[in-house]
């Protein structure tokens, strides 16, 4: 029996050390990866990165992952319905892919109990489950980079702690512009102005910075975990080779809307009988892309999910009803000279507020708005007739 005793007493030592040599032997690290090419990664990119040394595994779990073949893929990421998940790669043909795409990947390793590991882990497995694993994405709020930070809050028995400070008190639209400039997006800039409403014009809170790898980043640096810090080690992995920028500041849409509203006005005064035809179906195409996007905007703020496509001031200019008078602009119409005499009037007063408005108005949308009020005017006066 005592025997029997020492033996149970000796299993249970040992499984003891064997935990707790499981749980240690993890690194759990914060994997960011800065912007590629592409607009989808122009952002950067946050990833969770699990090494166990005894199992020789080395494995990325990643949270910004969506299935193309899922039924009504379009449909549902335009209304906002379309379900993101976390999925697991292999490291080194993670690295292999940024190393493709010429992106640098910063590692932080987590300064963590043996506990908080195993938390971690579980974590993991658990989010990995088939009905655990999907989210509803938003870009802002519930993104593959704030779901790290949420992970870390989850499993760690105190809250974590960032000593630094959102002291700038930028807006959402300030934080997106800085990273679509430095991209020279311009065009890509314009389309987003257009699309997200006046609440990407909020300034930020510091919790919500955390949208972006590298504030993501930054708050990892300054955080600490039960008074301790919770990086005790950083390295770039992957440094991404210098290319040359291309500074060409001609190919952006407030230069090329510029001219062209330089083009217009000059033609404008034509007595060529082929110009004038040309004019005519130009007004009328435009007008009717104007009402083509109010009706899109409209959509995108109340038949969506999308909360930042909401309250969208670029209404003012992006009149629905031009739809219908693209295909009576040129007809001898008392109510269409009414349409166009209150619109020219509404946008030369919105010109007149553009920088007071509460929410920020893409600069290139002025030359288009000037040529729609330049023409109306001259629809007005009968000089088109």
């Amino acid at each position: 029996m005592f025997m029997k005793l020492i033996m149970i007493f000796l299993f249970m030592m040992i499984s003891s050390l064997s935990f707790g040599q499981d749980s240690c032997r993890v690194r759990v690290s914060l994997l960011t990866c800065s912007p590629g090419d592409e607009l989808y990664s122009t952002f950067g990119h946050s990833a969770l990165r699990v090494t166990d040394s005894v199992s020789n595994t080395d494995v990325v779990y990643n949270y910004g992952t969506f299935n193309f073949d899922e039924p009504g893929f379009y449909s549902k990421f335009v209304r906002g319905k379309l379900k993101y998940f976390v999925s697991t790669e292999d490291f080194y043909s993670f690295e292999a892919n940024y190393k493709y795409e010429n992106r640098s990947i910063t590692e932080q390793v987590l300064d963590l109990t043996c506990g908080q590991k195993q938390a971690v882990q579980q974590f993991l497995t658990w989010n990995l489950m088939p009905q655990n694993r999907y989210y509803k994405y938003d870009f802002t709020f519930d993104n593959c980079t704030t779901r790290l930070w949420d992970l870390l809050e989850t499993v760690s028995d105190s809250s974590v702690k960032s000593n630094a400070e959102n002291r700038d008190h930028s807006t959402f639209r300030d934080a997106i512009h800085e990273y679509l400039d430095k991209n020279h997006k311009s065009w890509d800039k314009l389309g987003i102005d257009i699309l997200l409403g006046s609440r990407l014009d909020k300034e930020m809170t510091y919790r919500q910075t955390l949208f972006l790898p590298d504030n993501l980043m930054k708050a990892f640096d300054s955080a600490t975990l039960n008074g301790i810090p919770l990086v005790n080690e950083k390295d770039i992995i992957l440094k991404k080779t210098y290319v040359p920028e291309d500074k060409n500041n001609i190919n952006n849409p407030l230069f090329i809307f510029s001219c062209l509203f330089v083009l217009i006005a000059f033609l404008s005064f034509s007595n060529s009988d082929f110009t004038k035809r040309t004019l005519a179906s130009f007004d009328s195409l435009l007008f009717f892309l104007f009402g083509l996007i109010g009706l899109l905007l409209i959509f995108m703020w109340v038949g969506t999910d999308h909360y930042m496509t909401r309250d969208n001031y670029n209404l003012l200019w992006a009149w629905p009803p031009h739809l219908v008078l693209a295909f009576f602009l040129h007809k001898r119409k008392g109510w269409v000279r009414v349409y166009l005499l209150i619109y020219a009037l509404a946008g030369l007063l919105l010109l007149g507020v553009w920088y007071f408005l509460p929410q920020e108005m893409n600069m290139a949308l002025i030359p288009l708005i000037g040529i729609l009020i330049f023409r109306s005017f001259l629809y007005i006066s009968g000089k088109r007739r």
